[in-house]
């Protein structure tokens, strides 16, 4: 391998990203890739802390321009702390989630739009991507139906649908915008299926980067 690589995880609530991205590991690790498992916003005991005021109750009118600049906040620390030095000491990232879900939650959810987000991402992150974004979309009324049965809902699932259905859409124009880097994953279906999807788009990027 020439270099490690950053993979990303996205989608809305009850995609699944979190038995998937265990997946990955293991399918990496099978392969002799050593990797990090995080996520956002968190990953840091700064980004937790921001995480746990993000998406618990004790501030439920915060602001939507405030709920966008926590996530950066989070985001900086997280890139300083973690990504980018796991990427310089050769090991590949996993995350639960990344920038899309800024530009799909406060972007298109929230209606904040995509310059302030994108004069964000230039600041924090200094060109630095993901190399393969996997999206797992499913939708949003199965999502929910997921996601409330795994836990009590919090800040973010207690949103109305009409807000879902604007992030899923918003998720999938960047998905327009970058075929190259974000593979659409068709996440209702049995996970056995969704994780044979996923290893034909991580055998891509491990023979791409096979020949250097």
């Amino acid at each position: 391998m020439s270099r490690a690589r950053f993979i990303t995880l996205e989608g809305i609530e009850g995609a699944g990203k979190g038995s998937n991205i265990a997946f990955i590991a293991e399918w990496l690790a099978a392969r002799g890739i050593d990797s990090v498992r995080t996520r956002e916003p968190g990953g840091t005991e700064l980004g937790e802390a921001l995480r746990e005021m993000l998406l618990g109750f004790k501030h439920l009118e915060m602001a939507a321009d405030t709920e966008l600049l926590l996530m950066f906040a989070a985001r900086a620390q997280h890139l300083h702390e973690i990504i980018r030095p796991a990427l310089a000491a050769g090991r590949w990232v996993l995350c639960d989630r990344f920038t899309d879900a800024s530009y799909a939650y406060q972007g298109h959810g929230r209606q904040l739009g995509e310059e302030t987000i994108g004069a964000l991402e230039q600041l924090v992150q200094r060109g630095l991507k993901p190399d393969l974004t996997l999206l797992l979309d499913v939708p949003v009324e199965l999502g929910l139906e997921r996601a409330g049965q795994r836990s009590a809902p919090d800040r973010f699932e207690r949103e109305q649908r009409a807000f879902f259905e604007r992030v899923r859409a918003g998720y999938l124009v960047l998905a327009e915008r970058e075929p190259e880097r974000i593979r659409v994953i068709d996440a209702s279906r049995p996970l056995a299926e969704v994780q044979r999807a996923i290893g034909t788009c991580l055998e891509e990027i491990v023979a791409r980067e096979g020949k250097g």
